[in-house]
């Protein structure tokens, strides 16, 4: 009679994890690339987010971003005033700094984080244009 009570125990854990992981998984950074982010600038599907210094920012940037400093001090200000329940996509120079603010954007709940691989300097190689 023991059996009947922990397979029910077991059964209520293994759905309990299960849930936990699905709810973790609406919340993934998918890292993706240049011909990936075209697509969603061009069906106006995210909110872009460049995160690079401001003087980064002024040589020239995507179409439409707007420029939160990863390293301004007010940082998690200006990244709470993004809209967390749209998709946002984040870049940098290469990398680095789109990588760990797309870290940062997960832990804070936000719901679809897209990371563009190699940053606008993939984007340029790429023959992409840039906005001044």
């Amino acid at each position: 009679m023991i059996i009947k009570p922990f397979l029910l125990v077991a059964f209520v854990f293994v759905a309990f994890i299960s849930c936990k992981n699905a709810v973790d998984d609406s919340s993934r950074v998918e890292l993706i690339t240049v011909e990936d982010m075209d697509s969603l600038l061009k069906m106006e599907k995210v909110q872009l987010v460049d995160v690079r210094t401001p003087e980064e920012y002024a040589e020239g940037h995507i179409e439409g971003a707007i420029n939160i400093n990863f390293n301004d001090d007010n940082f998690v200000d200006l990244i709470a005033k993004v809209d967390k329940s749209k998709p946002v996509a984040v870049y940098c120079g290469r990398g680095g700094r789109s990588g760990r603010c797309s870290a940062y954007m997960k832990k804070a709940g936000f719901t679809k984080i897209y990371d563009l691989d190699g940053g606008i300097t993939e984007w340029k190689f790429k023959g992409k244009k840039i906005a001044r």
